[in-house]
């Protein structure tokens, strides 16, 4: 039987140093429960390496953990790719480290990366340049996540900085991505009515979290029977009843 559940796509945890050190993987869980979702994915900068402590935290919960990450393309195009398992994506992840640029974090620049466990401790720190972009293109990154199984979505097309639009002026209709995604800042009758040519795209809205607070402020309403990636993406391409829809706080 079909049910409708509430979901949060764009979520960082304190890996991202863009992201406040408070979002740990059972704060983020614990938030989220208290949001009513059922559903989040972990989206950081170009590593998925937080992924398994939330979903460690998640475990016997109830809250289905999609892992992630969100990949700034050479573009500087951020591009959502959500996988069915945590070995996928962080297959992804060793793609990205491999054409991330090279250079190491400045924490007193961009803030630390921190890498945590199940239980909120930390586990060490990722030196990379995570807020950095990438070689890939727009094309490849998106060739790459569906390689290793994922839905690729282009993020917050509404933001001037960092999106399809705002970086090319234009979705190219020759890329095969999945969805497009609106952040917390457009409501979705706004968007459908702003970005009309886009219509062909399934639309999710996130809150693209990097405080605890903002967690489920911005959510997608799934209709499916089951919470597993093959409902998601049955839901993304609007199979067998399968759907989605946006809903804002």
């Amino acid at each position: 039987m079909l049910k409708t559940v509430s979901a949060d796509l764009h979520i960082h945890t304190c890996l991202s140093p863009c992201a406040s050190l408070d979002m740990t993987p059972r704060k983020i869980v614990g938030h989220a429960r208290e949001a009513g979702l059922s559903i989040i994915a972990v989206t950081d900068h170009n590593s998925a390496e937080n992924v398994p402590a939330v979903e460690g935290a998640a475990a016997g919960t109830g809250l289905y953990v999609i892992p992630g990450i969100e990949i700034n393309t050479v573009e500087e195009v951020h591009v959502l790719g959500l996988f069915q398992s945590c070995r996928d994506a962080l297959e992804m992840q060793n793609l990205v480290f491999g054409n991330l640029t090279p250079g190491e974090n400045d924490e007193n620049l961009f803030g630390l990366q921190v890498i945590a466990n199940e239980r909120d401790e930390v586990e060490g720190f990722n030196r990379r340049l995570l807020v950095g972009s990438t070689s890939l293109n727009v094309n490849r990154t998106v060739e790459w996540i569906h390689r290793y199984h994922g839905i690729a979505v282009f993020s917050h097309i509404d933001r001037e900085v960092n999106s399809i639009i705002g970086q090319l002026g234009f979705i190219p209709g020759d890329i095969p991505i999945d969805g497009i995604e609106i952040s917390r800042n457009l409501d979705s009758a706004s968007a459908r009515l702003r970005f009309s040519e886009y219509g062909r795209y399934p639309m999710i809205t996130s809150s693209d979290s990097h405080e605890l607070e903002d967690i489920g402020s911005a959510r997608t309403m799934f209709t499916i029977e089951e919470l597993n990636f093959s409902e998601i993406r049955m839901a993304f391409a609007g199979r067998d009843g399968r759907a989605i829809a946006n809903d804002q706080y």
